[in-house]
């Protein structure tokens, strides 16, 4: 059917691209065909004009995401989950200082187990956080591997 086909080039395109092709098209390489910060732009509440970038002609973004994950372990009281968290608390004041983050989202599944810290930033600061390896993120992840009943850590 249309639906299924649709379903099919949507997961076809999420596969082909990396997190790399949601940056700004001024630190992207050319290979991507991301276009500028031009001369597209959208209004947003209060009339407020955003300058997006443009990876397609209807697909247009401000605002990119990094996502750090793992699942953790109901074992001993759910122990991992609670060192989980402390780690986070240890370095999420130093995530919401970077510059252009706009929000951080920490979402926890009680049933499949996964943790995960999601922080949305501008486009146009993300290269900036790239430079900086994402700081704190080697922290963050070499604390929540070292914790006994965490698996699968990654991006």
């Amino acid at each position: 059917s249309g639906l299924e086909m649709l379903r099919v080039a949507v997961t076809f395109a999420f596969l082909l691209c990396s997190a790399s092709a949601f940056m700004p098209a001024a630190f992207a390489p050319k290979s991507l065909g991301l276009r500028s910060f031009g001369s597209q732009s959208r209004s947003l509440r209060g009339g407020c004009e955003v300058k997006m970038a443009e990876i397609t002609p209807n697909v247009k973004f401000d605002t990119i995401a990094r996502e750090w994950r793992f699942k953790w372990s109901g074992d001993n009281n759910k122990q991992s989950l609670v060192e989980a968290q402390n780690a986070l608390d240890s370095v999420i004041k130093e995530v919401k200082s970077v510059k252009g983050v706009k929000n951080v989202q920490r979402v926890v599944c009680g049933g499949c187990l996964d943790f995960k810290v999601v922080t949305a930033l501008s486009a146009d600061a993300w290269g900036d956080w790239e430079g900086k390896k994402f700081a704190p993120e080697e922290a963050f992840l070499a604390k929540v591997k070292g914790i006994k009943g965490v698996s699968q850590v990654r991006l």
